[in-house]
């Protein structure tokens, strides 16, 4: 097949809003809830099973429904919403039954996590809010009968993370230190003082975190990369201080663990390797994940199940199919399959993902995935390099519509898990530190001569492009190796890492220790910063560039787009400048998402001579 004869995906069908998605069981296994669209804003559907009554019980007309879950009472969802992108997330309940909405947490400018909930206290949830300092998340106890509020622990000041027990008791926590690592504390009861049981030093500190404790209460489950390269699950006693090595793999690091809800003992642990490998503990259920694995080529997660744990919810992702959900019935062992998020799609043929791997001119390993458009000449292409963000992240096998986007429209679509990326041990995270920019930016060019060198890419049209760190580094591509490139595009990239990390979210506060030893001390480091900050080097931009900010961006704000921008006009470099007045870190109205894409489908076609939906 040629690419003028490659039916052409409409920016709706790639970007649009899910016909359904992220389907739920009800606690009592009675009800199905899922996200759909009502006048093409995502809202709460429900349905019960066996019976054709879906019907809506949100009505939301700005961002919609993202986050939702089910309360254990079986009468109402949770669920979750900020303001325009701001991140200050308030919690909702609604009634399924008279569909009334009320929000829990009407606190302007106050931030909520969701700490925890379970079956055996049907009526309470705890949460986390900065409401009484903007820097830090204190406990609250909610009861959905009384809809009483209460504050059941305060944060001294350096806790970042709360843990409860099997009996919904705040027993575990992790704290900054000065040092930029994390302390792990403990307690026996609400009322006993917290006590430091180990510490992560900074090398260890992205990978390893408290996981949960047993259902006795006296051991925990962690994720821990001390006296090991990748972070592997233990368990630790907590009286002896004994650990146990649950699981490990010497070049990945764990990246899921599914836990029986009922006993707290780990039944499979999941390690993302070029695709998903699971590894099942629990022989009881090995019948059961034989079967779902077989249901399609894809990757899997178990993401829901009922209170008997005689239904699961498994969610499917493949690199060349949209997403796919099935109903799993462990009594009867079999699986129904519920809705693909975009059927859509199965009417166009879709490009696969091909695992990569390279060597970096200092020799490290450096691994990503490779996206040709599925026509019969698959060399000498135009490409783009698709940056993730973080950078304390990694990209992965399955569906991405962004790299199904650029194949369709004629790219190769290159997504490298530069050093810094997560997965693949602590060496090879903390091989990034102090490096944006630097090496970090050096992985991502030694990934385009490859492709270059293996003929997938024509070295004259290549761009670069990528959110977040992935932005900034679109815009490093543009001032720090200006001739690699004939095009570049950020979204919510900073371009000044002096002033992104002077401003930084209050409740970032206990992160930034971490993140000034990972990147730079902008009191003690500040020539450095600016050596890496884009914003000091517009002088050596040669090419086109396409911005886009969201401004209620709470991570990257506004100014940092801006700056970079008004630099650029003052010295005549050509730029496309897009700020969306009701977006935060990324764009979630559709409306949106379809304005940016046809933006900068146009500008890479104009750049690298790619298709173009009219």
């Amino acid at each position: 097949m040629k690419l003028e004869e490659l039916k052409l995906i409409p920016r709706e069908v790639l970007f649009g809003n899910p016909v359904k998605t992220n389907p739920q069981i009800s606690p009592n296994g009675k009800m199905m809830s899922y996200l759909a669209p009502v006048d093409n804003v995502l809202n709460l559907w429900v349905s019960t099973i066996g019976q054709n009554d879906d019907r809506p019980i949100t009505f939301d007309k700005n961002r919609g429904v993202l986050n939702y879950f089910w309360a254990q009472d079986n009468k109402h969802i949770f669920y979750l919403q900020d303001l325009n992108g701001n991140e200050n997330w308030r919690l909702y309940l609604v009634n399924i039954d008279t569909k009334e909405v009320k929000d829990l947490t009407p606190f302007e400018n106050v931030q909520v996590q969701i700490i925890d909930h379970n079956k055996r206290f049907p009526n309470d949830i705890i949460i986390a809010m900065n409401k009484d300092n903007e820097m830090l998340h204190d406990i609250y106890h909610f009861n959905i009968e009384t809809h009483e509020l209460k504050k059941v622990a305060e944060n001294p000041g350096n806790i970042i993370s709360w843990t409860t027990d099997y009996n919904l008791k705040v027993r575990g926590a992790m704290a900054s230190n000065l040092e930029g690592g994390f302390d792990l504390l403990i307690r026996d009861t609400e009322e006993s003082e917290w006590k430091t049981i180990l510490s992560w030093s900074i090398e260890d500190s992205l990978n390893s975190h408290l996981l949960g404790f047993t259902k006795d209460g006296n051991s925990i489950y962690l994720i821990d990369s001390r006296n090991a390269n990748t972070s592997r699950l233990v368990k630790m006693n907590l009286k002896t201080l004994e650990i146990e090595v649950i699981a490990e793999d010497k070049i990945y690091d764990v990246s899921n663990v599914l836990i029986n809800p009922d006993t707290y003992e780990v039944q499979m642990v999941t390690f993302n390797k070029e695709r998903q490998e699971n590894l099942v503990l629990d022989e009881s259920i090995k019948e059961d994940i034989n079967i779902i694995s077989k249901l399609t080529r894809g990757d899997f997660l178990i993401y829901d199940r009922d209170n008997d744990d005689k239904h699961w919810l498994v969610g499917f992702t493949t690199d060349n199919a949209p997403y796919s959900f099935y109903s799993y019935d462990r009594e009867n062992k079999k699986a129904t399959f519920l809705f693909y998020n975009k059927p859509a799609l199965l009417e166009y043929k879709l490009a696969e993902m091909i695992p990569i791997s390279f060597k970096a001119r200092d020799g490290l390993t450096i691994h990503g995935y490779l996206t040709l458009p599925p026509i019969e000449n698959q060399k000498n292409l135009p490409m783009v390099l698709n940056v993730h963000g973080g950078p304390w992240y990694r990209d992965t096998w399955g569906y991405n519509p962004e790299a199904q986007w650029f194949a369709n429209r004629g790219y190769a679509c290159l997504q490298v898990n530069f050093r810094g990326s997560t997965g693949y041990g602590k060496d090879f995270l903390n091989a990034g530190d102090k490096e944006w920019g630097r090496k970090m930016h050096y992985d991502l060019i030694d990934a385009v001569n490859w492709a270059i060198e293996q003929g997938y890419a024509d070295k004259e049209r290549i761009a670069i492009y990528g959110g977040s760190y992935g932005g900034y580094a679109a815009l490093v591509g543009a001032t720090f190796t200006p001739d690699v490139f004939k095009c570049a595009i950020d979204i919510v990239g900073p371009s000044n890492i002096i002033t992104l990390i002077k401003n930084i979210p209050p409740y970032w506060v206990n992160f930034l220790y971490n993140f000034k030893k990972r990147v730079g001390d902008p009191d003690t480091e500040e020539e450095f910063l600016k050596e890496i900050s884009p914003l000091f080097k517009v002088d050596n931009i040669k090419i086109p560039i396409l911005i886009a900010q969201g401004a209620n961006d709470p991570r990257v704000k506004q100014s940092e787009s801006e700056q970079i921008v008004e630099a650029m006009k003052r010295k005549g470099i050509d730029y496309t400048y897009m700020l969306f007045e009701n977006e935060g870190h990324g764009f979630v109205k559709p409306e949106n998402k379809i304005k940016f894409y046809k933006e900068a489908e146009k500008f890479l076609a104009k750049n690298l001579g790619g298709r173009y939906e009219e």
